[in-house]
């Protein structure tokens, strides 16, 4: 099924009727990625047990270690996401969509998890309670300081992407902006290593360009129909990825482990984002996928330090493998508790007064205060200076000294602000 009518490009746009149709199995593939990594770090990883897991699971640690490619299919799906959210929308609505999307479950995760290690530090520590606060802007990695949690230097890396996608937000978002915004990037993030630039790697993002580069290609795909340039796009980007995984396997995995499982992993989870991108899994229609999809984010927020002290407390006193399987289940009733509780009517909430603000600013001044709440007596109307009637303020009507003289006609249209409103 194709979901853009074929006509020539308009101004970077190819015409199409709507928005193709949500695509559950996405939501699904999400959660499956925020499993890998969870198994990750609770298979693989010395954290709780005191000793490298591979004594207590021989046999699962030979592919849990691999788990932290999840965090390459976020990627991967971040940017079909990214591109198919922004579509049609303004950089204002951009940046309520993220903002209210994101800080609501982190703040909460944040505040939950430094609240668990601060208890019980055996397996993680708060040396210093301005490391939380800074944490609460998602911010401190740009500032050089440590993670509360570990999984959240992904985050960091998703902002950076967000900022330099906003580019084209800001222009408008079309198809062929898009080609050229992967066009690029990828360049960039090819010369980046060669260059000895560190401004330049920080935004390029060389190890991880790939994966936003070939969702975003993908769901041009999705949008409109497969072409030469988009697979192009998507064939460059997967070697590209291919060639960084060797470097990520010898900084994740043990030594000597082979590569080929990562390399294996990235390249079934193109391929299946490339059979999402051409329809192969529309006719899947469960409900489900959205709340599984759902529970996402908020599990990978909680899921590392708060499990792996849990580990630590309960490991010479229940089974391991029971334990494990256990903990799982815990987690994701805990991202269900968290999204249900926190982040949808926090993010709500959030969203609202942001739109107030970024209304506000499009009027160029905010609503004053009343005399009541500035403390201040408001002066008396004989006494105030004839001004300009205030935006928020209705003017008493007056009989005219003279005829009024019409203004001239407007001949062009208010320039678009910012935030790709009309004044």
């Amino acid at each position: 099924m194709r979901f853009a009518r074929r006509g020539p490009l308009d101004d970077g746009r190819i015409t199409a009727p709507g928005a193709p149709p949500r695509l559950y199995a996405l939501d699904g593939f999400r959660l499956v990625a925020a499993l890998l990594v969870v198994f990750y770090h609770y298979l693989a990883l010395k954290g709780g047990w005191g000793h490298s897991p591979k004594t207590i699971f021989p046999t699962l640690h030979k592919y849990a270690q691999y788990g932290w490619v999840g965090v390459e299919i976020f990627f991967l799906i971040s940017g079909f996401v990214i591109c198919m959210s922004t579509w049609g929308r303004t950089l204002g609505d951009f940046v309520i969509s993220r903002a209210s999307r994101l800080y609501p479950g982190y703040w909460a995760a944040v505040l939950i998890t430094a609240g668990v290690i601060i208890t019980w530090p055996q397996v993680r520590q708060v040396h210093d309670l301005d490391v939380v606060l800074t944490n609460l802007t998602m911010l401190q990695q740009g500032l050089g300081v440590w993670d509360v949690d570990g999984v959240y230097w992904t985050l960091f890396t998703e902002l950076k992407f967000y900022l330099l996608f906003a580019v084209v937000v800001a222009m408008g978002v079309t198809y062929r902006r898009c080609v050229l915004f992967c066009g690029v990037w990828t360049v960039a993030a090819v010369i980046a290593p060669s260059v000895n630039n560190k401004l330049l790697t920080t935004w390029a993002m060389p190890l991880f360009a790939p994966y936003f580069v070939a969702g975003i290609a993908f769901y041009l795909m999705y949008r409109y129909r497969p072409t030469a340039v988009l697979w192009g796009i998507v064939g460059i980007s997967f070697l590209l990825a291919d060639h960084h995984m060797i470097k990520r396997v010898k900084d994740n995995v043990d030594p000597g482990a082979p590569y080929w499982p990562a390399r294996l992993m990235v390249l079934v989870a193109f391929v299946i984002m490339a059979m999402m991108a051409n329809g192969w899994f529309n006719r899947i229609q469960w409900r489900w996928l959205t709340t599984a999809g759902a529970l996402t984010y908020p599990l990978y927020l909680l899921h590392q330090y708060i499990g792996l002290t849990i580990i630590y407390a309960l490991r010479d006193r229940v089974p391991a493998p029971l334990l494990v399987a256990g903990l799982v289940v815990v987690m994701l009733g805990a991202a269900w508790l968290m999204q249900r509780y926190i982040e949808v009517p926090l993010g709500k909430k959030l969203r609202t007064a942001l739109k107030k603000g970024m209304a506000e600013i499009r009027l160029h001044t905010p609503a004053p205060r009343s005399a009541e709440h500035s403390g201040r007596e408001r002066p008396a109307a004989e006494d105030r200076t004839p001004a300009q009637p205030h935006p928020y303020e209705p003017v008493a009507a007056t009989v005219p000294a003279a005829p009024p003289v019409a203004a001239p006609a407007q001949t062009t249209a208010p320039a678009p602000d910012w935030f790709g409103q009309r004044s």
